[in-house]
C-alpha cells in the first residue's frame, strides 16, 4: 500500500516498526508535502491581500504533488541499498563495490531532490508571510520552518550517503540548500524593522 494511502495513525505505525525503511528521507518528503499544504491553505486565505495568491495555491498544490512520491522513493532507495551491501562476499569484489556504489548514490539523489523541494515550499510559504493574510502568518511560518528542518534532514542523508565519495558536487549542492533555507527561515522568524 502507497504511503499517501495510508491514515496517520497507520504511518506512523509504519515508520516506527523495526525496519529500516521508511525512514528520516521519506518522514522528511512528508513533512515536506504538509508544508506545502500549509502553504496552500495560507495561499487561499491570501487573496485579498496579495494578487498573485491563486498561482500560489497552484504552486504549493504542485509542490506537494512532486515531494510525496518521493517518501516512498526514498525507501525503496534505501532498500536497494541494503540489498546491495547483502551481496554475497562471494560474488565478484569489483561487482559487489559497484552495486553498492550505485546503490549509495541512488540513496543520495532522492534525498537531494526531497530537499530541492522542501526550499521551493520554504521560499513560497515565506512569501506568504510577508503577503499574505496576517491572521494565517503562524501557518506560513509552520510551513517555513518544516521546509527548513525537512532541507536540513535530508541534506545531512546526502553528507552520510556519500561520506565515501570525495569532491562530489551533490554535497556541496546539498550544504548549499541548507544555507538557503536558513536564510528563509531567519527572514520569517526576525521581526522587520520599523
Amino acid at each position: 500500500m502507497a504511503f499517501q494511502d495510508l491514515t496517520v495513525q497507520e504511518l506512523c505505525e509504519t515508520v516506527a516498526g523495526q525496519t529500516s525503511a521508511p525512514g528520516g528521507g521519506s518522514v522528511a518528503a512528508i513533512v515536506t508535502a504538509f508544508a506545502a499544504s500549509l502553504t496552500a491553505m495560507a495561499a487561499r486565505f491570501a487573496t485579498e491581500q496579495w494578487e498573485d495568491a491563486p498561482g500560489a495555491v497552484a504552486q504549493a498544490e504542485a509542490l506537494r504533488a512532486r515531494v510525496l512520491p518521493l517518501a516512498e522513493e526514498d525507501a525503496r532507495a534505501y532498500e536497494s541499498f541494503l540489498l546491495a551491501r547483502r551481496m554475497s562476499k562471494d560474488f565478484d569484489p569489483q561487482v559487489r563495490d559497484a552495486a553498492i556504489g550505485e546503490a549509495l548514490s541512488r540513496s543520495a539523489d532522492v534525498p537531494l531532490a526531497i530537499a530541492e523541494a522542501a526550499l521551493d515550499v520554504a521560499s513560497l510559504a515565506a512569501e506568504l508571510v510577508e503577503r499574505g493574510n496576517p491572521n494565517i502568518r503562524g501557518d506560513a511560518a509552520t510551513a517555513v520552518l518544516l521546509s527548513e528542518a525537512a532541507v536540513r534532514a535530508t541534506a545531512n542523508l546526502v553528507e552520510i550517503n556519500l561520506g565515501t565519495r570525495e569532491g562530489d558536487e551533490r554535497i556541496e549542492r546539498a550544504r548549499g540548500l541548507v544555507e538557503m533555507s536558513r536564510r528563509i527561515s531567519r527572514r520569517v522568524l526576525e521581526p522587520t524593522p520599523s
